[in-house]
């Protein structure tokens, strides 16, 4: 971990710089995945099983008996968690949908705006070493709301071939259409060009490793829409004197196991804090099975001692985070000033883990910086926005002078005369 004391401001751009990624090797890559993908379909995406994940797999479609027996491959109490965290997701983003309000803005004028679902959207989910099960519950679920009529779910399989059996349940019970046995870039080159079994989407979700990334990016030059960029999981932690050191570990921890390229970030404005913290974390990461991501990670990683919570919150709003902790007593105070963030959490017991997984909110969040110019996934990923407008023959008469007046002036003279025609029509049945 990399420890600065008071740094001047005019370091901080250095400080929250992330980890750099070797993004024209990748881009290589993805490319080369896409062009195989499209030219040999589900051969490709078997051949990609094999080198990638190791797997011997010779069909990706999932069978009805594999989805029928993830439900007595995982205990009752998974399954009441799913059920609970399916709850508060559902009934947060339920609270999303708006009432249409049309809107007279000249007499006789009526606008207004309507959505329209995605009709086909398609999830990523990440398997290996973490099976993100958790994703489909975040992605399925405001996209079953918002009345997607296909949800397409990709996942990588096992070396044995097989997909992780709380993957299938939850997808089951959040309304997935289909369900296919592949991972990395070449699942979103599948979901973007369609294969003999997986039919092209219109927009991509989900997170993944560099390589997702730089897929779903390259994706665009297809006309396929992704969610938003991403990269590495992050959190910074801003605690004062009443914050609990071992709370703090904690969630610095459970970010940075998330992967080597993760990135955390502590800052303290009390140095009895600030030392615990750190101490406690050489204590806590003895304890984690997934010790060497965590260790990787932490060297990435920043803590850092400043003067005053409104200097921490100055930073933060620099870094952008994905996610933003305020382990401070008067979070309150803060709130309007925080201006950059994927998801906040408030006080000593608002663990980032609770948006992760139950509290409601959706953990699908901008990283590496994007928290400055794009929001987390919500029901609005899912749906697109018509306007509507209905004009009287005395709404017309009301707004024609602006229009023919506005339209001369750039030169458009059919545009004007769109307008003049339906006036000079109605003069002459007089």
């Amino acid at each position: 971990m990399q420890i600065s004391k008071y740094p001047e401001k005019n370091t901080w751009s250095e400080l929250i710089k992330r980890p750099v990624i070797k993004r024209e090797e990748i881009a290589e890559i993805v490319e080369e995945i896409f062009n195989k993908v499209k030219e040999n379909g589900d051969q490709a995406l078997i051949d990609f099983n094999k080198k990638f994940d190791g797997a011997e797999v010779k069909n990706i479609n999932i069978s009805l008996e594999e989805i029928e027996n993830a439900e007595s491959l995982i205990s009752d109490e998974l399954k009441s968690a799913i059920q609970k965290a399916k709850e508060n997701i559902t009934k947060f983003h339920v609270s999303q949908n708006v009432e249409i309000e049309k809107i007279e803005t000249t007499k006789g004028v009526i606008c207004w705006r309507e959505n329209r679902a995605i009709d086909k959207v398609g999830i990523y989910i990440p398997g290996g070493t973490a099976p993100l099960f958790s994703t489909v519950l975040m992605l399925a679920i405001p996209a079953k709301l918002a009345g997607c009529k296909e949800i397409i779910l990709c996942t990588p399989p096992d070396k044995n071939g097989n997909i992780n059996p709380a993957i299938f349940y939850t997808a089951k019970l959040c309304g997935v259409t289909k369900i296919f046995k592949t991972g990395g870039a070449q699942a979103v080159a599948a979901m973007t060009f369609g294969t003999e079994s997986i039919p092209n989407v219109y927009k991509v979700f989900g997170p993944g490793n560099q390589f997702v990334v730089a897929a779903k990016e390259y994706a665009q030059n297809f006309g396929v829409s992704i969610d938003m960029p991403a990269g590495p999981s992050e959190v910074l932690v801003i605690a004062d004197e009443k914050a609990v050191p071992a709370f703090c570990s904690a969630d610095l921890l459970s970010q940075a196991e998330h992967g080597s390229d993760s990135q955390v970030i502590f800052i303290s404005i009390d140095v009895k804090i600030f030392n615990e913290t750190i101490k406690e974390i050489e204590k806590q990461i003895k304890e984690l099975p997934r010790n060497e991501y965590v260790q990787e990670s932490l060297k990435n990683s920043h803590f850092i001692l400043l003067e005053t919570i409104e200097e921490a919150v100055e930073f933060s709003n620099l870094y952008a985070p994905e996610h933003l902790i305020l382990a401070i007593e008067d979070f309150e105070n803060s709130i309007s000033k925080i201006q950059n963030a994927g998801s906040v959490f408030l006080g000593n017991y608002s663990c980032e883990s609770a948006g992760d997984y139950a509290s409601g909110t959706n953990h699908t969040l901008p990283t590496n910086g994007f928290a400055k110019n794009y929001s987390g996934v919500s029901l609005d990923s899912f749906v697109k926005k018509i306007t509507f407008q209905h004009l009287s023959k005395e709404g017309l008469q009301n707004l024609a002078k602006t229009i023919e007046i506005m339209a001369e002036a750039e030169g458009l003279f059919a545009h004007k005369n769109a307008v003049s025609i339906r006036l000079n029509q109605d003069n002459e049945r007089i």
